[in-house]
Protein backbone atom coordinates (compact mmCIF):
# COMPACT_ATOMS: atom_id res chain seq x y z
CA UNK A 1 0.00 0.00 0.00
CA UNK A 2 1.54 3.34 -1.29
CA UNK A 3 1.56 6.23 1.26
CA UNK A 4 0.49 9.22 0.79
CA UNK A 5 2.33 12.51 2.19
CA UNK A 6 1.25 15.14 0.08
CA UNK A 7 -0.63 18.41 1.52
CA UNK A 8 -4.01 18.30 2.19
CA UNK A 9 -4.66 22.01 1.01
CA UNK A 10 -2.14 22.08 -2.29
CA UNK A 11 0.08 24.31 -2.91
CA UNK A 12 -2.09 27.90 -2.34
CA UNK A 13 -2.86 26.92 1.00
CA UNK A 14 -6.25 26.06 2.85
CA UNK A 15 -9.07 28.45 1.78
CA UNK A 16 -11.97 28.79 3.91
CA UNK A 17 -15.03 30.89 4.16
CA UNK A 18 -16.47 33.30 6.99
CA UNK A 19 -19.32 35.03 7.95
CA UNK A 20 -19.44 38.25 7.40
CA UNK A 21 -20.45 41.17 10.53
CA UNK A 22 -23.26 43.51 8.65
CA UNK A 23 -25.76 42.66 6.24
CA UNK A 24 -26.33 42.16 2.84
CA UNK A 25 -27.72 45.87 2.35
CA UNK A 26 -24.71 47.64 3.86
CA UNK A 27 -22.59 45.42 1.83
CA UNK A 28 -24.08 46.68 -1.05
CA UNK A 29 -23.96 49.90 -0.03
CA UNK A 30 -20.49 49.99 0.42
CA UNK A 31 -19.66 48.23 -2.79
CA UNK A 32 -21.23 51.15 -4.31
CA UNK A 33 -19.51 53.83 -2.32
CA UNK A 34 -16.49 52.00 -3.69
CA UNK A 35 -17.73 51.83 -7.57
CA UNK A 36 -18.68 55.55 -7.29
CA UNK A 37 -14.99 56.15 -5.97
CA UNK A 38 -13.16 54.33 -8.70
CA UNK A 39 -15.21 55.95 -11.52
CA UNK A 40 -14.46 59.72 -9.47
CA UNK A 41 -10.73 58.51 -9.73
CA UNK A 42 -10.72 57.57 -13.27
CA UNK A 43 -9.61 53.51 -11.85
CA UNK A 44 -11.04 51.72 -14.86
CA UNK A 45 -9.82 48.01 -13.82
CA UNK A 46 -8.98 46.27 -10.86
CA UNK A 47 -8.09 42.51 -9.61
CA UNK A 48 -10.98 42.41 -7.73
CA UNK A 49 -14.64 43.94 -8.17
CA UNK A 50 -16.42 46.44 -5.63
CA UNK A 51 -18.15 43.52 -4.00
CA UNK A 52 -15.61 41.48 -3.10
CA UNK A 53 -12.86 44.60 -2.36
CA UNK A 54 -16.12 45.57 0.65
CA UNK A 55 -16.09 42.37 1.76
CA UNK A 56 -12.00 42.34 1.85
CA UNK A 57 -12.69 45.03 4.41
CA UNK A 58 -15.64 44.07 6.01
CA UNK A 59 -12.92 41.06 7.23
CA UNK A 60 -9.97 43.43 8.07
CA UNK A 61 -9.71 41.67 11.21
CA UNK A 62 -7.90 38.83 9.32
CA UNK A 63 -4.36 39.09 8.12
CA UNK A 64 -3.61 40.85 5.30
CA UNK A 65 -1.69 37.82 4.19
CA UNK A 66 -4.19 35.58 4.47
CA UNK A 67 -6.94 37.75 2.91
CA UNK A 68 -4.75 37.95 -0.04
CA UNK A 69 -3.97 34.26 -0.44
CA UNK A 70 -7.74 33.71 -0.32
CA UNK A 71 -7.97 36.02 -3.01
CA UNK A 72 -4.88 35.73 -5.48
CA UNK A 73 -3.85 38.92 -4.37
CA UNK A 74 -0.74 40.43 -3.22
CA UNK A 75 -0.75 41.58 0.42
CA UNK A 76 0.31 45.17 0.16
CA UNK A 77 -2.47 45.57 -2.30
CA UNK A 78 -5.05 44.87 0.37
CA UNK A 79 -3.48 46.79 3.15
CA UNK A 80 -3.92 49.57 0.23
CA UNK A 81 -7.44 48.49 -0.76
CA UNK A 82 -8.26 48.32 3.15
CA UNK A 83 -6.58 52.23 3.88
CA UNK A 84 -8.60 53.36 0.67
CA UNK A 85 -12.45 52.21 1.84
CA UNK A 86 -11.05 53.03 5.34
CA UNK A 87 -10.66 56.38 4.16
CA UNK A 88 -13.91 56.82 2.15
CA UNK A 89 -15.87 56.10 5.46
CA UNK A 90 -13.86 57.61 7.66
CA UNK A 91 -14.71 61.01 5.24
CA UNK A 92 -18.39 60.28 5.47
CA UNK A 93 -18.31 60.61 9.58
CA UNK A 94 -20.50 63.06 11.22
CA UNK A 95 -18.63 66.70 12.09
CA UNK A 96 -19.26 67.38 15.92
CA UNK A 97 -21.07 71.31 15.18
CA UNK A 98 -23.23 69.18 12.49
CA UNK A 99 -24.24 66.12 14.75
CA UNK A 100 -25.48 68.61 17.61
CA UNK A 101 -27.36 71.04 15.49
CA UNK A 102 -29.34 67.84 13.64
CA UNK A 103 -30.10 66.91 16.91
CA UNK A 104 -31.16 70.41 17.86
CA UNK A 105 -33.20 70.53 14.66
CA UNK A 106 -35.15 67.08 15.98
CA UNK A 107 -36.53 68.52 19.09
CA UNK A 108 -33.67 67.21 20.89
CA UNK A 109 -32.08 68.58 24.48
CA UNK A 110 -29.49 66.35 25.48
CA UNK A 111 -27.13 64.14 24.45
CA UNK A 112 -25.24 61.63 25.94
CA UNK A 113 -21.42 61.66 26.99
CA UNK A 114 -18.61 59.48 27.44
CA UNK A 115 -14.86 58.22 26.80
CA UNK A 116 -13.68 54.69 26.50
CA UNK A 117 -10.09 53.19 25.84
CA UNK A 118 -9.71 51.27 22.99
CA UNK A 119 -7.05 48.79 24.21
CA UNK A 120 -3.87 47.92 22.48
CA UNK A 121 -0.76 45.72 21.88
CA UNK A 122 1.91 46.70 24.41
CA UNK A 123 5.36 47.97 23.01
CA UNK A 124 8.57 48.48 24.68
CA UNK A 125 10.14 51.89 24.89
CA UNK A 126 9.92 55.23 25.71
CA UNK A 127 7.48 56.40 22.77
CA UNK A 128 4.79 53.77 24.12
CA UNK A 129 4.43 55.41 27.43
CA UNK A 130 2.44 57.91 26.71
CA UNK A 131 -0.11 55.05 25.95
CA UNK A 132 -0.48 53.86 29.30
CA UNK A 133 -3.77 54.67 30.93
CA UNK A 134 -3.44 54.92 34.49
CA UNK A 135 -6.94 54.82 35.24
CA UNK A 136 -7.50 51.21 33.31
CA UNK A 137 -3.56 49.79 33.87
CA UNK A 138 -3.30 49.08 30.72
CA UNK A 139 -1.71 50.13 27.11
CA UNK A 140 -4.66 51.93 24.61
CA UNK A 141 -6.13 55.41 22.75
CA UNK A 142 -8.58 57.28 24.12
CA UNK A 143 -11.55 58.46 22.02
CA UNK A 144 -15.00 60.56 23.31
CA UNK A 145 -18.17 59.45 21.84
CA UNK A 146 -21.96 61.34 21.48
CA UNK A 147 -25.02 59.56 21.58
CA UNK A 148 -28.74 60.82 21.41
CA UNK A 149 -30.80 60.21 24.58
CA UNK A 150 -31.47 56.48 22.55
CA UNK A 151 -27.70 55.29 22.44
CA UNK A 152 -27.12 56.15 18.76
CA UNK A 153 -23.81 56.77 18.25
CA UNK A 154 -24.04 60.79 16.59
CA UNK A 155 -20.02 62.03 17.22
CA UNK A 156 -16.77 60.41 17.59
CA UNK A 157 -13.67 62.29 18.44
CA UNK A 158 -9.85 62.08 17.23
CA UNK A 159 -7.70 59.39 19.38
CA UNK A 160 -5.71 60.07 21.49
CA UNK A 161 -2.71 58.58 23.46
CA UNK A 162 -4.42 56.48 26.74
CA UNK A 163 -2.92 58.74 29.53
CA UNK A 164 -4.95 61.55 28.18
CA UNK A 165 -7.50 62.59 30.40
CA UNK A 166 -11.38 62.40 29.03
CA UNK A 167 -11.24 66.34 30.52
CA UNK A 168 -8.26 67.22 28.27
CA UNK A 169 -9.47 65.96 25.58
CA UNK A 170 -12.87 67.25 25.53
CA UNK A 171 -11.03 70.80 25.87
CA UNK A 172 -9.28 70.26 23.36
CA UNK A 173 -11.65 69.70 20.78
CA UNK A 174 -14.03 72.70 22.66
CA UNK A 175 -17.04 70.65 23.29
CA UNK A 176 -18.61 72.79 25.48
CA UNK A 177 -18.45 75.98 23.58
CA UNK A 178 -19.99 73.80 20.46
CA UNK A 179 -23.00 72.41 23.39
CA UNK A 180 -23.65 75.93 24.02
CA UNK A 181 -23.71 77.18 20.04
CA UNK A 182 -26.16 74.34 19.43
CA UNK A 183 -28.32 74.63 22.44
CA UNK A 184 -27.88 71.72 24.04
CA UNK A 185 -26.68 70.12 27.09
CA UNK A 186 -24.53 67.00 27.77
CA UNK A 187 -25.31 64.16 30.73
CA UNK A 188 -21.76 62.53 31.46
CA UNK A 189 -20.41 60.51 34.48
CA UNK A 190 -18.15 61.58 36.83
CA UNK A 191 -14.60 61.32 35.30
CA UNK A 192 -16.13 64.96 33.81
CA UNK A 193 -16.64 66.70 36.97
CA UNK A 194 -14.71 70.03 36.86
CA UNK A 195 -15.57 70.20 32.73
CA UNK A 196 -17.80 73.22 32.60
CA UNK A 197 -16.02 76.30 32.49
CA UNK A 198 -18.67 79.23 32.07
CA UNK A 199 -19.60 81.67 34.49
CA UNK A 200 -21.60 81.64 37.41
CA UNK A 201 -24.90 82.50 35.93
CA UNK A 202 -24.52 80.37 33.00
CA UNK A 203 -26.26 77.30 32.67
CA UNK A 204 -24.10 74.09 32.63
CA UNK A 205 -23.49 72.57 29.20
CA UNK A 206 -22.55 69.57 30.81
CA UNK A 207 -24.48 67.33 33.89
CA UNK A 208 -22.48 65.17 36.31
CA UNK A 209 -22.96 63.60 39.32
CA UNK A 210 -21.89 64.00 42.77
CA UNK A 211 -18.56 62.90 44.12
CA UNK A 212 -18.08 61.59 47.39
CA UNK A 213 -14.72 63.35 49.60
CA UNK A 214 -12.83 61.70 52.36
CA UNK A 215 -14.37 63.77 54.80
CA UNK A 216 -17.34 64.23 53.03
CA UNK A 217 -19.80 61.44 52.27
CA UNK A 218 -22.64 61.74 49.59
CA UNK A 219 -25.64 62.95 51.18
CA UNK A 220 -29.34 60.85 50.25
CA UNK A 221 -30.86 63.47 47.86
CA UNK A 222 -27.15 63.57 46.18
CA UNK A 223 -27.14 59.52 46.13
CA UNK A 224 -30.26 59.58 44.40
CA UNK A 225 -28.94 61.88 42.41
CA UNK A 226 -26.76 59.77 41.08
CA UNK A 227 -28.60 56.96 40.22
CA UNK A 228 -31.28 59.09 38.60
CA UNK A 229 -28.39 60.04 36.42
CA UNK A 230 -26.68 56.48 35.94
CA UNK A 231 -30.40 55.44 34.53
CA UNK A 232 -30.27 58.30 32.32
CA UNK A 233 -26.83 57.56 30.71
CA UNK A 234 -27.20 54.11 30.75
CA UNK A 235 -27.77 54.33 26.92
CA UNK A 236 -24.58 55.77 25.90
CA UNK A 237 -22.71 52.28 27.28
CA UNK A 238 -25.32 50.27 24.43
CA UNK A 239 -23.89 52.39 21.78
CA UNK A 240 -20.42 51.86 22.77
CA UNK A 241 -21.37 48.36 22.86
CA UNK A 242 -22.12 48.34 19.36
CA UNK A 243 -18.80 50.46 18.17
CA UNK A 244 -16.52 47.72 20.30
CA UNK A 245 -18.47 44.70 18.86
CA UNK A 246 -15.71 45.18 15.90
CA UNK A 247 -13.23 42.80 16.31
CA UNK A 248 -10.81 44.64 14.38
CA UNK A 249 -10.82 47.09 17.35
CA UNK A 250 -8.81 44.59 19.46
CA UNK A 251 -5.97 44.38 16.88
CA UNK A 252 -5.59 48.42 16.73
CA UNK A 253 -1.74 49.18 16.89
CA UNK A 254 -0.67 52.81 18.64
CA UNK A 255 -1.12 55.24 15.72
CA UNK A 256 -3.34 57.56 16.48
CA UNK A 257 -4.09 59.03 12.93
CA UNK A 258 -4.97 55.40 11.71
CA UNK A 259 -6.48 54.43 14.56
CA UNK A 260 -9.05 57.57 14.12
CA UNK A 261 -10.12 56.92 10.75
CA UNK A 262 -10.41 53.18 11.25
CA UNK A 263 -12.93 54.31 14.48
CA UNK A 264 -14.89 56.85 12.16
CA UNK A 265 -15.55 54.32 9.45
CA UNK A 266 -16.70 51.66 11.90
CA UNK A 267 -18.77 54.32 13.22
CA UNK A 268 -20.37 54.99 9.57
CA UNK A 269 -21.20 51.42 9.34
CA UNK A 270 -22.19 51.25 12.70
CA UNK A 271 -25.07 53.74 12.21
CA UNK A 272 -25.90 52.19 8.72
CA UNK A 273 -26.70 49.24 10.33
CA UNK A 274 -28.50 50.12 14.05
CA UNK A 275 -30.73 52.41 12.03
CA UNK A 276 -32.15 49.91 8.76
Amino acid sequence: MKKNNSFAEGPDGLVYTARLPLSSTTLNWLADLIRDHLKKIGSRWRTLSAGKIAGIMLRCDQRPGDLAGGNGVHRTTVSRWVREVVGLLAARAPRLDRALKKIARSGGGVVLLDGSLIRTRRRTGTENRKNYSGKDKCHGLLVIALTDDKGRLVWVSAVRPGRTSEITACRHDRLTAHLRAAGLGAVADLGFVGLNNGGPDEDPAVITGYKAARNRPLTRGQKLSNKALAAVRAPVEHGFAHLKNWRVLGKVRTDPRWATALVRALLVLTNREVSR
